[in-house]
């Protein structure tokens, strides 16, 4: 016997009662994305292997453990996308979006790193994401802040969220800051750990992003990068904090936020939660000046952040910040019965459709009793039923009942009837089917 067949573990299903909620964390995103002008970029999920080896680095967890990496027939090394910023820079350089202009882009999709599944972190997971390109002051790294703080406003959430900065500097201040990190941990070598002293050499910034609990007086006592900065990076980073400032966004400065990949530069930030135990981290970014000349195109400043899709989900979910459940996702039930009624039922349902382009409709199919199909009517969640029969067909009406609310039953023609639910899809609030209990 065949084994069962199931989902990948770390690759989940996401269901029709949990999809409203999706589309109201969606919907919100597109709202905020076409307020600060920023434009959609859709890129493939799958790319050659060297992308990320080049990006992210090969000295690296995601690069050396995590991606899911193949040889396809063409003996051609591809990868599924680990993150979404070299896909977007790819795509940039390799369809000329660079040249003499600037960019403000944001993508959202799956992306995949092969990790132990746990609550928010999973094997397929999703991102929202921000990139923009060909601007290299501070006033663009604070819009894009400002932007992830918007979405939290709007979403409830920015009384249980911090923002935290920091700055990397230059390439040449990272260099000399470097060796004096690698003399302060080769004099405490004892104390590290296997992943530390095989990054000592390679990479010894991501010792400061180590949460191995041995090491953290270690790293806490080592030099910090933000004393160790050029003065065009100070002066960037001040520029930062001011604006900040001036905005009202309140933040911390956090010495051993490094990040976790090696393309950054001079800013990088965290907004982070304490309501999801470890994985507090909700939205991540910074600027990456050499990222765009790394793999292939022109010297070109660029800044953005991603945020996890399912950990804002579990986040809202804990805060118990969920939209309520639609009362009215659909908003009329055609109902009917008798000798050709399930035929005008389809009719009236596309009349419907037609003339009112904003209305939701189903229309009941496979036949059985009125009260049957009023049941099915309720849980549908719809507003109104349409109750259609021989006699009503024979007269050209319809019967409107309000499934939620005191108003009588009514017998209408079908005129009547798109006139009343035209001055009722006028008068229903805005978003309905997406209240929320803010």
């Amino acid at each position: 016997m065949s084994s069962k067949l199931q989902a990948i573990r770390g690759m989940n299903d996401l269901l029709p009662e949990r999809s409203p909620l999706w589309q109201y964390f969606e919907q919100h995103v597109r709202q905020l994305m076409a307020q600060y002008g920023y434009l959609e970029m859709r890129t493939p999920v799958l790319e050659q292997t060297a992308l990320f080896k080049r990006s992210i680095g090969e000295v690296t967890d995601i690069v050396e453990k995590e991606m899911y990496t193949f040889d396809d027939r063409n003996g051609d090394s591809l990868s599924l996308r680990p993150e979404g910023t070299a896909s977007v820079v790819r795509a940039a350089i390799e369809n000329g979006l660079l040249h003499n202009q600037t960019q403000r882009l944001w993508y959202a999709g799956p992306m995949f790193r092969h990790e132990r599944p746990q609550k928010g972190r999973y094997r397929q997971f999703h991102q929202v994401g921000v990139e923009v390109f060909g601007l290299e002051g501070p006033d663009i790294d604070v819009e894009v802040i400002a932007l992830s703080a918007r979405l939290w406003q709007a979403l409830g959430l920015i009384d249980h969220v911090q923002l935290e900065i920091n700055s990397l500097g230059s390439l040449e201040a990272r260099h000399a800051y470097r060796a004096t990190l690698i003399d302060y941990f080769n004099a405490h070598l004892e104390q590290l750990d296997e992943d530390a002293r095989r990054r000592l050499d390679s990479n010894p910034l991501r010792i400061l992003d180590s949460k191995n609990p041995d090491m953290q007086a270690l790293i806490e006592s080592a030099p910090k990068l933000i004393d160790h900065l050029d003065e065009a990076s100070v002066a960037h980073f001040e520029g930062l904090k001011q604006r900040l400032d001036a905005l009202g966004i309140e933040y911390v400065i956090n010495t051993r936020l490094v990040r976790g990949l090696d393309y950054y530069s001079r800013t990088v930030f965290e907004w982070t939660t304490t309501a999801l135990g470890s994985q507090g981290t909700v939205c991540a970014g910074g600027r990456y000046d050499g990222l765009v000349e790394q793999l292939g195109g022109k010297p070109t400043p660029a800044v953005g952040f991603a945020m996890g899709v399912e950990r804002l989900i579990l986040l809202l979910e804990t805060l118990d910040l969920v939209p309520e459940a639609a009362e009215d996702i659909l908003d009329v039930y055609l109902t009917g019965q008798g000798e050709g009624v399930d035929t005008q039922l389809l009719v009236l349902g596309e009349t419907l459709r037609g003339r009112l382009p904003g209305l939701r409709v189903q229309v009941h199919c496979g036949g059985g009793s009125f009260k049957s199909q009023l049941k099915k009517a309720d849980k549908s969640r719809a507003r109104f039923a349409v109750m259609l029969g021989e006699e009503e067909l024979a007269a050209g009406t319809a019967t409107l009942k309000d499934l939620r609310g005191e108003t009588p039953q009514q017998s209408l023609d079908i005129a009547s009837l798109v006139d009343r639910l035209s001055r009722w899809i006028d008068e229903r609030p805005a978003n309905s089917g997406l209240s929320t209990r803010l």
